[in-house]
């Protein structure tokens, strides 16, 4: 089976943040889809190990902020690449609160959904959420970030523990353990710096 034909399906590229007690965080994702208008439902998919996962089971709420084409790396490196038990996501972003008191993202964002949680479906290595829009904003006119724009205009990587992440096993070079950016050479550069999200060369295997 061509794994990549799931590539030619229309994603967005969406910060999915939440809130319960003292904890929150946000992380980045590209499964979201409305499921229902009249109630306006959508339904998104995380991993169950992330940190953002724990804490929408606990609160039952989240908001999903959706990102246009000219955000920047960086805040997909922020959401992305990083736990938000170990860095502070939102010390350097735009952001208000919505309805549930959950942060979403003012800055290159096109629109924002306050959702509550009705179902959670065990879907295997992630939770599916089932969820009732509670508020929606429209934030921006521009173009939204598709996936495919976030790959090709963007280079951007898919990190292991998203749903659509596809192992590249026909280049040659070394492949980041974090991200899964891919390094084109027979000698990784002892100083050298992961441009998607920032570790080190000893987080680096050769394949």
């Amino acid at each position: 089976m061509d794994s990549k034909a799931f590539f030619k399906l229309s994603y967005g590229l969406y910060i999915v943040t939440s809130k319960n007690d003292n904890q929150e965080s946000g992380c980045v994702i590209n499964t979201m889809t409305q499921v229902t208008a009249e109630p306006s439902q959508v339904c998104i998919t995380l991993n169950k190990e992330n940190y953002t996962t724990q804490i929408i089971e606990k609160s039952g709420v989240f908001n999903v902020s959706v990102l246009l084409e000219k955000v920047p790396m960086e805040t997909i490196r922020t959401f992305g690449f990083q736990c938000g038990k170990d860095v502070n996501k939102f010390e350097n972003i735009a952001y208000e609160t919505d309805v549930n008191d959950v942060k979403y993202l003012t800055e290159n964002t096109a629109a924002m959904f306050a959702c509550r949680v009705k179902k959670t479906v065990d879907v295997g290595t992630h939770l599916m959420f089932i969820s009732e829009v509670e508020d929606a904003q429209t934030l921006s006119d521009e173009t939204v970030l598709t996936y495919a724009a976030y790959h090709d205009k963007k280079n951007g990587t898919t990190p292991k523990s998203a749903p659509s992440y596809v192992e590249e096993t026909t280049k040659q070079g070394w492949r980041c353990d974090v991200c899964g950016f891919i390094y084109e050479g027979e000698t990784l550069p002892e100083d050298y710096i992961c441009p998607i999200c920032k570790v080190d060369a000893s987080h680096f295997h050769k394949i």
